[in-house]
């Protein structure tokens, strides 16, 4: 947008310039086009959750699975039925922690894109808004210089036709 503010056409004796309309629509339209990327971003990491999630619940169930293998082969053994009954306890309680740790990073971590990616927004678009707001006030000031020019020529051109007419009636 600074590119096409510097390389504008500037209006003589008032400081404004001409913007063309179609390039700054088209700025406009690269500024729609970039704000669903940080969105897709975004939802890149929602997907990611759910695969971190999956991959903690499948490690879980390995991991239960491998507590239930060890524990029936170790039924015969009072002592080792205990205590593989407890190991698989705590294996089975560490694993569900650490998918609920790795579950609530996750989700931390999509709503700080998300936020991230919201505030991004937010700021380009008040940057344009601003950028349209200096355009739209120098156009204005460029048609005020143009119509007291317009007006000051038809009052001389009045009076030039009013003096010949006076001319014309002395002879």
């Amino acid at each position: 947008m600074e590119t096409l503010v510097e390389t504008s056409k500037s209006v003589p004796v008032s400081g404004n310039i001409l913007v063309d309309r179609k390039k700054v629509m088209e700025l406009v339209d690269q500024l729609r086009l970039t704000i669903p990327e940080e969105i897709r971003a975004a939802e890149d990491v929602l997907s990611q959750k759910d695969q971190i999630l999956n991959t903690a619940q499948n490690d879980a169930r390995r991991t239960k699975s491998n507590a239930e293998d060890e524990l029936r082969d170790r039924l015969n053994q009072s002592e080792v039925v205990t205590q593989a009954e407890s190991r698989a306890a705590d294996t089975i309680k560490d694993a569900e922690e650490r998918a609920t740790r790795m579950l609530q990073q996750s989700e931390a971590e999509a709503q700080s894109r998300r936020t991230e990616a919201d505030a991004y927004a937010l700021r380009s678009l008040r940057a344009m808004e601003a950028e349209l707001e200096k355009l739209s006030g120098s156009v204005r000031r460029g048609i005020e210089v143009l119509a007291v020019q317009a007006s000051q020529n038809l009052n001389t051109r009045y009076y030039e036709e009013e003096e010949e007419a006076h001319a014309g009636m002395l002879n």
